[in-house]
């Protein structure tokens, strides 16, 4: 058995085979599967989240999982983190299937070097568009987190900064230097 980037076990042989997709307008994206370093950043990140979220019962944070943002035209994003409130649940329990039929009210893009600009842009337009209320795009080259309300409403985080929940995440504040520590070993 293998964790998987929440912490559930998952078959290393399920773990190989599932294949990594998007649906954009209904044709069929492969996509690259994320690397060790982006990997352990979204599960620290995930893990962060989740532990703020669980003991004010505001939701739950994921990785990797498919969302369907817009059922007419058949466009299902998956963001490297996401986090949905349980008010924007559409039944009491998360529903057996491919992708999960609610707009998450955070997206996470944690962009590594195969990664377009046109890609990352495409991807926060279409969150957007979904009414998902809150982007965060980690830069881990320059340690920068782009922190969206809109399209065109970002502010740019550097390392020294504090990364704030704002109403999706009321209270949540994490030092964005932390944030990187999971992928450092300590001194």
């Amino acid at each position: 058995m293998k964790e998987s980037r929440c912490g559930w076990a998952q078959s290393t042989a399920s773990m190989e085979d599932s294949e990594r997709y998007e649906v954009i307008d209904g044709v069929r994206v492969e996509q690259e599967p994320m690397g060790v370093f982006e990997s352990v950043l979204a599960s620290w990140l995930c893990h962060l989240i989740n532990s703020f979220a669980a003991g004010k019962k505001l939701g739950l944070a994921v990785s990797e999982t498919l969302f369907m943002l817009n059922a007419a035209r058949n466009l299902q994003r998956r963001p490297d983190v996401a986090f949905v409130s349980y008010a924007r649940w559409p039944a009491p329990v998360v529903a057996r299937e491919a992708a999960w039929s609610v707009a998450p009210d955070l997206a996470v893009e944690i962009v590594s070097p195969t990664n377009l600009a046109e890609e990352i842009d495409r991807k926060i337009t279409h969150y957007f568009q979904a009414e998902v209320r809150l982007v965060w795009v980690f830069y881990p080259e320059s340690g920068r987190i782009y922190v969206y309300q809109s399209p065109t409403h970002v502010s740019i985080l550097e390392r020294t900064d504090t990364l704030d929940g704002g109403d999706v995440l009321p209270g949540f504040r994490l030092p964005i230097a932390q944030v990187y520590e999971a992928v450092a070993k300590p001194a």
